[in-house]
């Protein structure tokens, strides 16, 4: 190699023989990092039957990462969505009726028991269970009373829950449920006759005496009035009974005097 004015260069082959090694050892650690299910690289274009897989592949990525990411009614909203789109139709289609829909709290009031027995707990589905879960929580010491509906001879018990517990609704104030007086209580204990499920039971229950005072009067009404009435009726006939003995008595004696005159 020459240089500029005519002179030589004594160290062109040693630059040459150090690039000529960098580059050998360059491609020496570049096969070490190529892993073997790595593809080789291409330089020129890739096809277009290949180019439009991969690009699906990677949609096809995305659109799993997004429904992922999505809750289950909402992943349901876009399926309904995307069919609507695809098949034609109305999204009132899809709308489910909610006629026959149950609360946790109908549920309690079907399966509802007063009193539980071990009959009641041999065939338990899941509703039975959230209804003896729901008595399990229930005091059942004092019961209110619902008076309501004396006129016709109907009254309902029901046991007391923790708010009324902690208030003495029931056993230091009237247990009837449209009355808070809480002088002149006394406990009753009730035999309580009820039907449930289509069968007749029986259940002493202790009340207190203020709730029973409606239905009681109620009743001593009843029997006054059916005394005063009885009375009255039988009165009357006693009466007509009294004006025609004496009347035949007199129409003896006129029958005796007439034939003593004969």
């Amino acid at each position: 190699a020459h240089g500029h004015g005519g002179y030589d260069s004594d160290f062109s082959d040693e630059e040459s023989g150090e690039k000529s090694l960098q580059k050998t050892k360059r491609i020496q650690e570049d096969a070490l990092l190529i892993k073997p299910f790595q593809k080789a690289k291409q330089g020129s274009v890739v096809h277009r039957q290949f180019a439009a897989e991969e690009c699906d592949r990677e949609e096809a990525r995305k659109r799993r990462f997004h429904l992922i990411s999505m809750d289950a009614y909402e992943r349901h909203k876009k399926f309904v969505h995307d069919y609507i789109l695809y098949y034609g139709g109305k999204i009132e289609d899809f709308r489910r009726s909610g006629a026959n829909d149950k609360t946790d709290l109908d549920v309690i009031r079907e399966n509802h028991r007063f009193l539980w027995n071990e009959e009641d707990e041999a065939d338990m589905n899941w509703e039975k269970r959230l209804a003896k879960k729901y008595y399990d929580k229930l005091f059942k010491e004092y019961c209110i009373a619902d008076l309501s509906r004396y006129k016709e001879n109907k009254f309902g018990f029901r046991w007391r829950h923790e708010k009324e517990v902690i208030s003495g609704k029931g056993q230091f104030s009237c247990g009837n449920k449209h009355c808070d007086e809480n002088e002149g209580l006394k406990s009753w204990e009730v035999n309580f006759g009820y039907i449930e499920h289509g069968e007749k039971r029986n259940a002493l229950v202790k009340l207190s005496k203020s709730a029973l005072l409606g239905y009681v009067h109620l009743k001593e009404d009843k029997y006054l009035k059916r005394g005063t009435a009885t009375q009255s009726s039988k009165e009357p006939k006693n009466k007509k009974t009294k004006l025609s003995r004496s009347a035949k008595k007199k129409s003896k004696k006129k029958t005796h005097k007439g034939k003593f005159k004969l």
